[in-house]
């Protein structure tokens, strides 16, 4: 089933508050780095929304160690009723999704594939 219009909005909308939040209203220590929310998934009946992140290595690698994906995770678990409460207070909504998160490894993957292309080029 395709993804409607209003949870696109719904998505983008939460992303945009999540990030502002990450800028300046959380006070967990392992969520002050450079995490950036790459996109949000809204279910069809508005009732859980997955938000994936990702964090931006300064020194050239951007592979974590489960050890810290699971540590993020954890963090973003333990802050999710602020994020929540923050989300439903922001967009006015009657039902505000149930917020799940999820390290977004779209990014090692799509490094991964490149290393396996160029590879094959030589």
């Amino acid at each position: 089933m395709a993804k409607g219009y209003r949870q696109g909005r719904i998505g983008e909308e939460i992303r945009k508050i999540i990030s502002d939040l990450l800028l300046s209203g959380l006070k967990d220590p392992a969520l002050d780095s450079m995490i950036s929310i790459t996109a949000v998934d809204v279910s069809g009946d508005n009732s859980y929304a997955t938000v994936y992140f990702s964090k931006l290595n300064l020194n050239g690698s951007d592979e974590e160690t489960a050890d810290k994906k699971k540590e993020l995770t954890e963090a973003f678990s333990r802050a999710s009723g602020f994020i929540r409460k923050t989300v439903g207070e922001k967009m006015k909504l009657r039902h505000v999704p149930e917020l799940r998160f999820k390290y977004d490894t779209s990014l090692e993957y799509g490094r991964h594939i490149e290393e396996l292309l160029s590879n094959i080029d030589s």
